[in-house]
């Protein structure tokens, strides 16, 4: 090979490097523009928005329907406005439509050819009554509507603080919430004690504006430019080494060649130190922006998802839950019931848990203030009884103990009744957190109407070690048990009748039998063995007598999934200390003597009256031979004492 070709070989390699690094600076520059541009000029909006501008005329409340909320999918952002104060509440469409009764609304819709939303006013038809779901969960009886019925429909309430939302927000002048809500929820707005209704609702769900390429082309084009500065280095490189030392020139005279002037102290190779230091820190200015570039690619938006790869699932909706027709129903078999409402849960349990928190601090506050009439917000029956002789003892008796706090959390249990209208009962069991060792509270929470918020009617101590059956998850509820039906070893309607008479004559009761003795502690406290105690315990001028009836609230049963029912009953025993000799009894200093108010003697004898709220489980014909009725919970107390009339 010669000098020359040798020469123009080491030329075009050290140029094929330059060339390949121009190209390499090229695509880094357009891969990174490219990934770059999907971020902000090619970026696609996060979001899709609706809004609807309303005129709400003499309507006081805002319907955001279903179809409105599932326009598109993924969460919903709410926006309300154009109120100095704005209130919003979302629960289930029926409950939303029950609450409201004949009141005026404005309903927002969605009008899927305009691809907006719509609004008109709409004046709801209430029934003439409440449906009643079974006489065993009727504490009283519907009535006819009547004038002041109607006056009051006309002046609708707050639905702040109602039981049948899922949750709810207030705030002045605009309220924004995000919110997921599965279909059958509607969201109502009011002005929340406001004169203005909101005129302006607007409704934002998320769009996936992801780029799974720009990170690939970012990272993809800072390892190009990389490339790129290695090839200009190594061609840099090769065309340094290729100026070595050359071959020596042939022997001749020489003349003396000019020497080269010495640069200045200030100038190598004609350019200013400082230039040439600036033009090397210039250099390295691409290698510290493209590591950045990179990093701001490591947002999860700017690459692609391995579940996007994959073949995307579809996911049929869900099947309406149609209950199990209650049992005892004679017209379960009937197809003619199609145009009735389906049942359904009377309570999810993220809206249990809500009304539980609730009903625990409310139960505090009454129980520490013994503000009777307050109570009554929220118990009712036995429950309210047992609190209002509790207030009126400690009134009097400050060292007497107070009734037992309701625990908000954790609920073991919740069984909502699977109702179409009202009355509305749930049964849930709660355990003190803050004391474990306390015996966990069952409560059984009665809604007579939609307005009206839930309300114990039964709370009592489960007994240790009791073996509760399984029931039906929250989302399925159990059917209600009439009183008679026949398909349970005793009718649920007999059940306190015949307990009351076990504890009146004991193993001598026709119904003993049937009735399993097994850690049932409360034969012998206010059986026969704790009536004996009591005789045994007076003067001998004295004698104790006791009957026990029936309560007058009402028996609740819930199915269990083995056929058999979880049953909620009340008795109350009367205690009857007359004197035998003509002489005089009273009341010993104690809760029967403040409750009472009488301090002195009678005659006629004093009398005491015990509330008992019961819960057995009740088996199913032909489950088991040896099947007994369960006592599962029970509490007792003071609720009366006077003289005998």
């Amino acid at each position: 090979m010669s000098l020359s070709e040798a020469a123009v070989g080491g030329n075009g390699g050290r140029f094929v490097r330059f060339v390949f690094a121009i190209v390499a600076f090229i695509a880094a520059a357009v891969m990174i523009g490219l990934g770059i541009a999907q971020r902000t000029v090619f970026l696609e909006p996060d979001r899709v928005s609706m809004s609807a501008t309303l005129s709400g005329g003499d309507a006081g409340f805002i319907v955001v329907e279903p179809e409105a909320l599932a326009a598109h999918p993924g969460k919903q952002t709410i926006t309300v406005s154009g109120s100095p104060k704005v209130y919003l509440s979302y629960g289930r469409s029926s409950d939303v439509e029950a609450w409201l009764g004949g009141a005026e609304y404005v309903s927002v819709g969605y009008d899927a050819e305009a691809d907006a939303l719509s609004d008109e006013i709409v004046v709801a038809e209430p029934d003439d009554e409440p449906v009643p779901t079974t006489p065993s969960t009727t504490p009283t009886a519907p009535t006819a509507p009547t004038a002041d019925a109607a006056e009051a429909e006309a002046s609708v309430p707050s639905p702040a603080g109602s039981d049948l939302w899922l949750d709810e927000f207030s705030d002045e002048m605009t309220l924004s919430t995000t919110v997921d809500v599965p279909e059958g929820i509607s969201v109502l707005i009011t002005a929340d004690g406001g004169d203005e209704l909101p005129s302006r609702v607007k409704i934002d769900w998320p769009l996936d504006n992801s780029t799974p390429w720009a990170g690939p082309l970012i990272v993809g084009g800072a390892l190009v430019f990389l490339l790129g500065i290695a090839l200009l280095l190594s061609g840099f490189i090769n065309h340094r080494r290729s100026r070595g030392p050359r071959r020596n020139l042939p022997k001749g005279p020489r003349g003396k060649l000019p020497s080269a002037p010495k640069p200045g102290r200030m100038q190598v190779g004609g350019a200013p130190r400082r230039a040439l230091g600036r033009a090397k820190r210039v250099a390295l200015v691409p290698l510290l922006v493209v590591p950045s570039l990179a990093l701001s690619a490591c947002s999860p938006d700017y690459w692609p998802s391995l579940d996007q790869l994959a073949a995307p699932e579809t996911t049929a909706p869900a099947t309406p839950i149609v209950s199990s027709p209650a049992p005892g129903d004679d017209d379960a078999g009937d197809d003619e019931g199609d145009d009735e409402p389906q049942t359904q849960p009377a309570v999810t349990v993220p809206q249990m848990e809500r009304i539980m928190r609730r009903v625990a601090a409310f139960a505090t506050e009454v129980d520490t203030s013994r503000d009777a009439a307050a109570a009554a917000q929220r118990f009712t029956g036995p429950a309210l009884e047992a609190r209002t002789a509790n207030y009126a003892i400690r009134g009097t008796l400050a060292e007497h103990a107070a009734p037992a706090p309701i625990p908000a959390s954790p609920l073991t249990l919740t069984l909502p009744q699977q109702a179409s209208g009202w009355p509305r009962t749930v049964l849930t069991v709660a355990k003190n957190a803050d004391d474990p060792t306390i015996a966990p509270t069952a409560l059984v929470l009665v809604q007579q109407t939609p307005r009206e918020n839930y309300k114990i009617l039964y709370s009592l101590a489960l007994a240790p070690d009791a073996d509760v059956p399984e029931v039906a998850p929250a989302s399925i509820g159990a059917p209600p048990i009439s009183p008679e039906f026949k398909g349970l070893v005793m009718p649920t309607g007999q059940v306190a009748a015949a307990y009351a008479d076990v504890l009146l004559k004991g193993d001598a009761s026709e119904f003993a039998p049937t009735f399993d003795p097994e850690g049932d502690v409360l034969r012998e406290q206010l059986g026969v063995t704790g009536q004996q105690a009591t005789n045994d315990a007076l003067p001998g001028t004295a004698d104790a007598t006791f009957s026990n009836i029936v309560g007058d609230s009402p028996t609740i049963a819930l199915a269990t999934n083995d056929a058999g029912a979880l049953v909620t009953v009340s008795i109350e025993q009367t205690e009857k200390v007359l004197p035998n000799d003509g002489g005089t009894v009273g009341f010993e200093p104690g809760p029967a003597a403040a409750l009472s108010g009488f301090t002195g003697k009678t005659a006629k004898g004093v009398q005491r009256v015990i509330g008992i709220q019961l819960l057995f489980y009740v088996p199913g014909v032909g489950n088991d031979a040896d099947d007994q009725i369960r006592l599962l919970g029970w509490s007792e107390s003071l609720i009366g004492a006077s003289e005998v009339p």
